[in-house]
């Protein structure tokens, strides 16, 4: 369980799901805190305007029994007086609590038993306090939260309706049913009864049953919603991911079998998927030509060696049984040639496992040009002047002679009878050029001669020992210090090599 859940596709199903459940609650929310304000705020003007239209008959002077709104179903009206008696209401009201009194009509008006004492509520016949359920007389809120007893009917003149208009929530009972009411209160001033409080209530029904609805509609169609997400993101994640499933498979395979010649497959899309399978293959045929290189390498370091070992075995061999027959010079020869050709390898061997030049040393390529000709009677080293000294790089003193020396060993080999090095400057770089006045290299094997072990028919001849790893060597010793080295012909027609480094 905690392998599947720890993979991409179930991490990623798991956000998704989360992050689109997080919005739907706080969409769902707004809907309905939205929803509620819109209905209540409706409630509210159908409250008002029902208070408002029977306060405005009343400041009129009109009977309470001529009032309009008294018989409306959807709405309930109560009026009360200054000692908040009620003197009218919607027929077959029977208790409002939350806004508003609880308290009978004035006997005048009602037709009441003339033994019950006036302001006496039916309730409290029957031993109940009407402030219990809420109701208050003069429109106090009761405990469920109602109407503020803030009312300015004494400072209104007869027949002014007053401007403030409350609001509160509280609840009715019509011919025996109780159901929740929006109630809106208004003052007004009789012309002659004096100050009246008119409480006027729309119904919350259609508010309460559409936020109902509203919710059971989110309870049911948001964990459905989200089961289809998560679905879909799986199955689109699945699909996504598919091809990286297939690299990482083809890539077990290529590792189990080491067949660097495998390839992974390449998705025909544009995407990172088809980048990563793309680069991996780049990696995949680099490491080939690294372990094909790797394995020519061995193949023909063994073949060389396997030259001088054998022919100093034998002169050993012939000398430990006819000791005057020992060829000394030659055993000696042969020992030189192992020697240089195990530094090679060791120095190629350093090279390809990344050593490069150490870092902050400096080179004067003048002064090292001077050193490796010194001895070499055939070598002139000419450093051209100009606007500063050909200058210093940097790199390793050691591995830079090793250049030098490699190139004036080849331009010996191959010159008829002078080898000239030059020294100069050309923008940000130093050039060397090592040049003889032999054959040359043909233009097809100019690239070829910088291989490993790769000697031309005519150096074959005339090789005096080498491996063919010199100019190999060179090279690769070039590029580490961040320089190039190329060959082309000299104007008389010989070999000019030329090696290019960055100044410092």
């Amino acid at each position: 369980m905690r392998r599947r859940f720890g993979s991409v596709r179930a991490r990623a199903t798991l956000g998704a799901t989360f992050v689109v459940a997080v919005a739907l609650l706080a969409a769902g929310t707004a809907v309905l805190l939205s929803l509620r304000s819109s209905l209540t705020g409706q409630a509210d003007g159908q409250a008002e305007r029902s208070a408002r239209t029977v306060a405005a008959q009343l400041a009129l002077g009109t009977p309470y029994d001529k009032l309009s709104s008294l018989d409306d179903d959807e709405r309930v009206v109560q009026v009360v007086d200054a000692s908040g008696v009620q003197v009218a209401a919607t027929e077959d009201l029977e208790r409002i609590s939350g806004a508003g009194p609880s308290v009978p009509r004035a006997q005048e008006d009602t037709g009441d038993d003339p033994s019950q004492e006036p302001g006496q509520d039916a309730g409290e016949e029957a031993g109940e306090d009407p402030g219990e359920d809420g109701g208050v007389a003069g429109g106090v809120a009761g405990a469920s939260g109602g109407l503020d007893d803030d009312s300015d009917e004494d400072a209104l003149e007869p027949g002014e309706i007053g401007d403030e208009t409350r609001f509160g929530d509280g609840s009715a009972t019509v011919d025996g049913d109780t159901a929740d009411y929006r109630f809106a209160a208004v003052d007004v001033r009789d012309p002659k009864k004096g100050p009246l409080t008119v409480y006027a209530g729309a119904s919350l029904a259609a508010e309460r049953s559409a936020v109902r609805t509203a919710l059971t509609v989110m309870l049911i169609g948001f964990p459905l919603l989200l089961a289809v997400v998560a679905g879909v993101t799986w199955l689109v994640t699945r699909r996504a991911l598919r091809p990286v499933e297939d690299i990482r498979r083809e890539m077990a395979a290529i590792t189990a079998a080491a067949e660097l010649t495998r390839r992974v497959p390449e998705p025909d899309t544009h995407d990172e998927v088809a980048r990563l399978a793309r680069t991996t293959n780049e990696t995949l045929a680099a490491l080939e030509t690294s372990v094909e290189r790797q394995r020519r390498f061995v193949a023909d370091a063994s073949h060389e060696l396997r030259s001088p070992i054998a022919s100093l075995r034998t002169q050993l061999e012939v000398g430990v049984a006819h000791p005057g027959l020992l060829d000394v010079p030659g055993a000696v020869e042969d020992t030189v040639r192992l020697q240089r050709l195990a530094a090679d390898l060791l120095l190629l061997a350093r090279l390809d496992a990344g050593e490069g030049p150490v870092a902050g040393a400096r080179v004067d390529p003048a002064a090292l040009a001077r050193e490796e000709a010194a001895g070499r009677p055939e070598v002139t080293v000419v450093v051209e002047p100009g606007e500063s000294a050909p200058g210093e790089v940097a790199g390793s003193r050691g591995q830079l002679g090793r250049v030098l020396a490699n190139l004036l060993d080849n331009a010996h080999r191959h010159a008829r009878s002078a080898v000239t090095v030059t020294v100069r400057r050309a923008g940000g770089q130093v050039v060397v050029e090592v040049a003889d006045d032999g054959d040359g290299v043909p233009e097809a094997d100019r690239e070829r001669i910088f291989e490993r072990f790769v000697r031309l028919d005519d150096a074959r001849g005339r090789d005096d020992g080498g491996a063919g790893l010199g100019l190999a060597i060179a090279r690769d010793v070039a590029v580490r210090h961040g320089g190039t080295l190329t060959v082309r012909r000299t104007p008389t027609g010989g070999a000019l090599f030329e090696l290019r480094l960055p100044t410092v």
